[in-house]
This record gives C-alpha cells, structure tokens and sequence, in this order.
C-alpha cells in the first residue's frame, strides 16, 4: 500500500495530496519524492515514508556538480534517539542496489513473480538507503567526460564515501548510527567507504561484508592453509552433485570435519613443501584432492596441486559437459547465450514499475543493470561500454602490459577481478581507527568466490581489537545466500543483533 506526500525531507507525516516536485533544492540539485508506505512483518503493521531523488555529487573546489547519484531510502518516524541508518548497496562493479533491495533487505521482496511483504527486512532494526553507484540505476555523470571519474576502484570509493557524507547533512542525519553494508564488490566499497568516512571523524558503527571477504589487507596465518580450506568447502559441493565416495559417509558435517582433518594434516603441509614431493607422494595428494572434492584426478594439475575457482566450477562435472554456477555451485551455468528467461524479465518489469509508480520516480532514464541503456538516446545511435566494462581496477599507476596480465590471471583463476596496485584501505584500517566499529562477514557455503572454511581459520587468528571487532557467518547457500529462505532469516537474525550491539 502507498499513500503519497510531499517530498519534505525532515516531516514524517501521512497525507493523500500527490507528490510534489521540489524547485532544484541545493545539494539535490533534482526533484525529491516521497510516499507514504505500509507493510506487515509478522502480523504487526510498519509504516514508513520511502523517498527517491538523486544527490549531487559535486567538485568541492566549485561546487559544481560531476554526477548525480540515486537513492531509495525507507525511514521510519521516531520521537526518541535517532534509529540505526544502513547504506546499502551491491557490487558488480557496476551493479545497482536491486539484489539487496528486493530480495534480502528491503520492505518488500519478489516473489513467485510480485511483490510481497518482506517478512525478513532489515527495516525493524535500521532505517535504509539503498544506494545506486554512478552508472548504475538511475545515476549518472553529468558529462560523458566525467564518467572515468567515477568509473574506477578508487573514484568509486571517494564517489560513495561523498555520497553518505552529503546524504547525512542533507537529512539532518548526523546522530543516526551508521551501517555500511555491501555484497560482493560492494563489501570491499563498504570496507573502503567505512575507513575513510572514519578518517574524517564521521562515525561509522558497523560494516556488513557480504559475500565480498573481510576488508583484511594483510594475511592471518598461512596463505597456502588459507587456500587449502576451499577444499572443505567443495567437499559441501561434491556431496550436493553426488560425487563423493560412499566410505565418506552422508552427513554434511561429518564429510567437512574429515576433509578439514585431511587438509591440515596431509594437503597443507604438502603444498609448503610440493617441489620436494616424490612422485608417489605427489599422485596420493591428487587422490586425496578427488577424494574430497569430487574431482576427476585426472583434471587435477600435478604441478601445482592446486584447482582453482574455475578449474573446479568446469572439472566436478566435466564427463556430463556441464558446469557449475560462478555464484550457487548447487546450480549449473545457464548458456549465457540465451535471452533471459520469462521470470527475469518479469522481475526487471516488478522493479521498474515499483520505482516509477508506487514510488513516483517519474524518470525516463533507463534503470541501468534492469534496463538496458539501448532503450534510451545515445548521440550518433553509438552506445558507451558497461560500466564493468571500463572499470579501472587500478589503484596505482599501472603500465598496459600489467593491467593485460592482471586481467588473464583473473580470467584464468576464476576466483573475483584483477588486482592492480596496493589494496585500498578497508575494514581492518577502520576498527585500527575506531575500535568500537563492528564488522559482520557473510559467506554463502556454496560459492565459488569465498570460502566459510578459510574464514573460520581467520576468526581463530585474529587479535585484539579485530578479534572483537569481527564476526563471521557462514550461511547454507550461494554467493545471493539469502535466495534460500532459511539462510534469509538468519542473515536477517545477524543484522538485528548487530544493530542491537551498536546502540
């Protein structure tokens, strides 16, 4: 239901007048819109005002604007302290907040082809800003020429980092705890965004890394036993595909406590000493590795001793020709040739439909990661690239042939982008600044880009203020863990203990 009001930013109020359009109000620099709105969580009604409109993000030396970047946020009225504030965004790069918007944390959640009440949100505890990058959604440079501004590891993150400061200003914000919480790419922005918002003294009380690794620049413990642990968690994967041999047993965690007992003790220990393994000792760790893992011996390289992401994703089920999803190894990769199918394409329908009229965005930009750009005008008819596309991964001057052997290393290995240059500072440079800053790690255990067994380990090795500061959750399923209702309602049941803990 959605009553719509004037877009006053500081009045909480229902009304029945129509939406009206601000004049340019600075810092907005574009209309401001927002509505009355109401769903049911577990049989209790939550009224709430949801508002779009884009920021300026603007050039401090003359204020004037070099993009705009969209928002949706969900706020509920209060009388006494200031509720939590989440920032909430995807990755990509080049990605707008959808995935997290309407199927984990917002309002409400599609399903079975419609919205419905999402008995999950994140609304309870915090109030929302669903945050679309320059690019995607409904945000964009103001010139073509600014767009590389903005298009890159860190102007994205100096971007965003403007894009929290402003919000809070403009919302007379500044009181309200803030959250950070990103998926994927959008964990290491979170963590990027978090260190330098805390530089500038503006407070950041807890960081949400989803399915993205935890902001850790520097290794805790062995890298190649950090590596190793994948293994425990192919073992969840080999057992799903019915690839592992029936002496394992069928528990899914008594196979993973065998295998991890295997890997510290025999596949580890090997790979620290592999250019010394004789020949014999060289074929048991390949036996042992498809023992574990499902995998044929015979794909496994005998130099290396290692499978890699992709290595593995296209080896579990090779003699079938199939092979495994990037971001759910329960499910196989779609031909990527194929046109979406008919509930994609009703879903990207759902979402823009919401933005445009039960929001009243009214906008005729294409929403862009739902809306393909070839809908709206391009001069000449020629279309710019995808953001991911020209995305500048580097954080450091590189030469050519650096960035070209970044990216085949990459596309090799199969396991996230290229990196070039120092890792920007992330979620452990922030608590280092702030100590009482906590950060909760979510990984989903069949996704081929993180590892719940690697991150275990690193829990038992952290110190100090990032022992205390850190919590890791593995939760039963993919990269999109909360696309399994089970693993959902956890992650939601994690976000309200982290918010309770900040307050």
């Amino acid at each position: 239901m959605n009553i719509r009001i004037p877009a006053l930013i500081t009045l909480f109020f229902i009304a029945t007048t129509p939406p009206a359009a601000r004049a340019d109000p600075v810092g907005f620099g574009e209309p401001v819109v927002t509505t009355g709105q109401q769903v049911k969580v577990n049989g209790n009604t939550l009224r709430y005002l949801a508002e779009t409109g884009r920021i300026a993000i603007r050039n401090v030396e003359t204020g004037e604007p070099h993009g705009y970047m969209f928002y949706i946020a969900y706020r509920l009225e209060t009388t006494g302290r200031p509720r939590p504030l989440a920032f909430v965004w995807n990755g990509g790069p080049g990605s707008n907040s959808a995935l997290l918007h309407f199927e984990a944390a917002g309002p409400r959640r599609i399903q079975d082809r419609r919205l419905v009440d999402n008995q999950e949100t994140w609304l309870t505890v915090t109030d929302l800003v669903f945050v679309d990058p320059i690019g995607t959604g409904f945000s964009r440079p103001v010139k073509a020429e600014y767009a590389e501004e903005f298009y890159g590891t860190a102007g994205d993150v100096a971007s965003v980092t403007e894009f929290v400061r402003a919000w809070r200003l403009l919302h007379a914000a500044e009181a309200a705890p803030i959250l950070l919480a990103g998926e994927s790419w959008g964990a290491g922005r979170a963590g990027s965004v978090g260190y330098a918002l805390v530089k500038r003294g503006i407070p950041v009380r807890a960081l949400v890394l989803i399915s993205g690794g935890a902001g850790l620049n520097s290794e805790t413990g062995s890298p190649v036993l950090n590596g190793a642990l994948q293994t425990v968690d192919r073992s969840a994967t080999a057992l799903y595909h019915h690839r592992l041999p029936d002496d394992l047993g069928h528990s899914a965690g008594e196979i993973r406590s065998f295998t991890e007992r295997w890997v510290r003790q025999v596949y580890a220990p090997a790979l620290e000493r592999k250019d010394l393994l004789s020949a014999r000792e060289r074929s048991a760790v390949i036996d042992g590795l498809s023992r574990f893992t499902g995998m044929p011996s015979e794909l496994i390289d005998r130099d290396t001793l290692v499978v890699t992401p992709r290595a593995y994703r296209e080896g579990l089920l090779f003699a079938s020709g199939k092979v495994l999803d990037v971001f759910d190894m329960r499910l196989l990769r779609r031909n990527e040739t194929e046109s979406p199918a008919e509930a994609e394409h009703d879903r990207r329908q759902i979402i823009t439909s919401y933005l445009r009229q039960e929001l009243g965005y009214g906008t005729d930009l294409p929403y862009v990661g739902t809306e393909s750009l070839e809908q709206g005008y391009a001069p000449g008819g020629v279309y710019p690239q995808s953001v991911n596309a020209r995305w500048n991964y580097a954080t450091a001057e590189v030469t050519p042939e650096e960035r070209e052997a970044a990216f085949q290393a990459a596309v090799q290995h199969g396991g996230g982008p290229p990196r070039l240059g120092p890792p920007l500072p992330s979620a452990a440079e922030a608590v280092m600044l702030d100590p009482r800053l906590r950060v909760l790690v979510a990984a989903g255990r069949y996704d081929s880009l993180n590892s719940c067994a690697a991150n275990e380990e690193t829990a038992r090795r952290l110190e100090g203020d990032l022992k205390n500061a850190y919590r890791f959750e593995c939760y039963e399923g993919g990269h999109m863990m909360y696309h399994d209702s089970a693993a959902r309602q956890s992650l939601a049941r994690d976000i309200r203990a982290l918010t309770a803990s900040i307050q």
